[in-house]
């Protein structure tokens, strides 16, 4: 599997633990900064910004 869809999936991932309501250290992907901040970038989509 190349980069692209690894980085689709980790995104995807970030939406699903968002909406799941997981905190943001869940992220499985902590050794690959690449694929850390596609999964972040999910989670930053989904979670509404806190007042």
């Amino acid at each position: 599997m190349g980069f692209r869809e690894d980085a689709l999936r980790a995104r995807q991932a970030g939406l699903a633990a968002a909406r799941a309501g997981h905190p943001v250290t869940t992220c499985p992907h902590f050794n690959d900064a690449r694929l850390t901040a596609a999964w972040v970038r999910g989670y930053v989509i989904a979670k509404p910004p806190e007042q």
